[in-house]
């Protein structure tokens, strides 16, 4: 015979187990909740974000040079250079006393596909020139400042034959070859590598290093 205590003791086991079970249910969902707040943002994840950004950007710069040096924009801004700028010591066109453009690119088709591609994405950029026998003098084409710790860089290496013509304006009949033969040892920035063929005046190595702003 079934007594009212033991049907009593029944449903308090019933209860006991279901609230246990309730507990358990919001002790698991508690622990998940947390578990995804702490894996959901970690150092590890701008770490990764940061560094993808960064392929991109040096992959731009990258394809930008290779581009633009199978098209001819990048040895025609290697040659805007006006010999009688810069107090007759020589300059690229147009950037007076600071000897690099400081804005954004050159005036030219280079300049504009670099403004397109990083000024407009509020990136920024230098280009800088590697020269001389061991790419030990260098020349600043581009200076927009100091880039940050997060700085990419891409390289290029051109060509410059000794019958290539400056590409400024009022100069476009001198050739490397008549600069030269100068009597002014600073009539271009490149210096001619006279042990190189001798159909090419010089090798250099054009390098852009972007930055976000």
């Amino acid at each position: 015979m079934v007594t009212m205590n033991s049907i009593n003791d029944g449903n308090d086991r019933a209860q006991a187990h279901t609230l246990e079970a309730f507990a358990a249910a919001i002790l698991l969902v508690a622990g998940l909740t947390f578990a995804l707040q702490a894996t959901a943002v970690t150092p590890l994840s701008a770490s990764t974000s940061n560094q993808h950004i960064e392929n991109q950007q040096r992959a731009l710069a990258g394809d930008l040079l290779a581009t633009s040096a199978e098209n001819g924009d990048l040895e025609a801004a290697l040659l805007y250079w006006d010999p009688d700028g810069g107090d007759g010591n020589g300059t690229f066109v147009g950037t007076g006393a600071s000897g690099a453009y400081t804005g954004g690119g050159p005036p030219n088709a280079f300049g504009e596909t670099l403004n397109q591609t990083f000024l407009d994405r509020t990136i920024a950029f230098n280009v800088v020139i590697y020269h001389g026998e061991r790419n030990e003098n260098r020349t600043r084409m581009v200076n927009m400042g100091s880039p940050s710790d997060n700085a990419v860089t891409a390289t290029r290496s051109v060509g410059l034959p000794d019958g290539a013509n400056l590409t400024a304006p009022g100069h476009r009949d001198t050739t490397l070859r008549r600069l030269a033969d100068d009597t002014d040892p600073g009539a271009f920035y490149v210096e001619d590598d006279v042990v190189a063929d001798t159909a090419m005046y010089d090798y250099v190595e054009v390098r852009i290093v972007v930055w976000r702003m």
